[in-house]
């Protein structure tokens, strides 16, 4: 007899997986975003997400609401990002990468301890963003938290495409992140081009940790280690030089995930780790430069 299939079952967990696959897409835009600006990815982009997350929390402890703290945290994560790297990366620009690389391995550490110090090792909880209740759309249940996940995100990674899209500012970002030198002789300043992407990098790791912490019910200053491990596959499997591809390849991977550690009972939720791992390494042996990253250009 052939095995049933329980369609209604598979869409859930399709959708909760897109949810999964929203919060790594705005991380591993992030990590795009600093990856075009420097060559090197920020390994401390998650940690910096959980320091916004944190103070996000601490302003629902004084009376805001949700999405009070929500845009409050996000506008002052932009500034922290910026100032961050005015202080921080600015003095390393033009060394080798490997320097900056270590730098933001040095602030992954630091933003960490210095969370610990502030908020103590306690777990703390969020209010839900969303309704708890599920909705039903042709007779399956899906859950509301789960769809606003999926918004949000979605919205956030559209608002910036918009914004290099259609800005001045925005067109002088790319324009700086593909030829650096070129923009120099056009007037483009472009170290602040970089404090900016950093900026924006923080806000949407910003965005990612505030989705993220809610739905875990409660969290700790390492929460958001193995998300970023999550976004940075995203990344790869999409290509680490297009936002695009990061969208893309992260839902891909939160859907694949979801699936695998559903329905394959030796996999659950113990191994997701290493099926992420499994994933970056078959993109690198398969094709490095991912679903739609450029390959590099040789000059003959």
């Amino acid at each position: 007899m052939p095995l049933a299939v329980d369609w209604a079952g598979v869409a859930q967990q399709i959708v909760a997986g897109l949810s999964s696959g929203g919060t790594y897409a705005t991380l591993a835009v992030a990590l795009v975003l600093i990856y075009r600006a420097t060559g090197v990815i920020n390994f401390a982009q998650g940690e910096l997400a959980m320091f916004s997350t944190f103070v996000a929390w601490t302003l629902t402890q004084h009376g805001l609401s949700y999405w009070s703290a929500f845009a409050v945290t996000v506008a002052a994560s932009f500034a922290g990002g910026i100032a961050l790297e005015r202080a921080v990366i600015r003095p390393v620009e033009g060394r080798p990468v490997l320097t900056i690389a270590i730098v933001t391995i040095g602030l992954f550490f630091v933003a960490n301890g210095a969370a610990f110090w502030i908020w103590s090792p306690e777990v703390k909880s969020m209010p839900n963003a969303f309704s708890t209740r599920p909705i039903r759309v042709a007779g399956v249940a899906f859950s509301i938290s789960d769809l606003g996940i999926i918004g949000v995100s979605l919205l956030a990674v559209l608002l910036l495409w918009l914004f290099f899209r259609f800005t001045k500012v925005g067109l002088a970002m790319r324009a700086a992140a593909l030829n650096p030198e070129s923009s120099r002789l056009t007037g483009i300043r472009v170290t602040w081009t970089i404090a900016l992407g950093w900026g924006l990098a923080a806000a949407l790791g910003a965005v990612a940790g505030l989705m993220a912490a809610p739905p875990l019910g409660s969290f700790d200053q390492n929460f958001m280690q193995p998300i970023l491990l999550y976004a940075f596959a995203g990344a790869v499997l999409g290509g680490i030089d297009s936002a695009l591809g990061a969208v893309i390849g992260s839902l891909a991977l939160g859907v694949f995930l979801n699936l695998i550690g559903t329905y394959v009972s030796w996999i659950g939720t113990d191994l997701r780790q290493a099926a992420a791992l499994a994933v970056i390494l078959v993109v690198l042996l398969v094709k490095p430069t991912g679903l739609l990253g450029s390959g590099a250009v040789r000059r003959v």
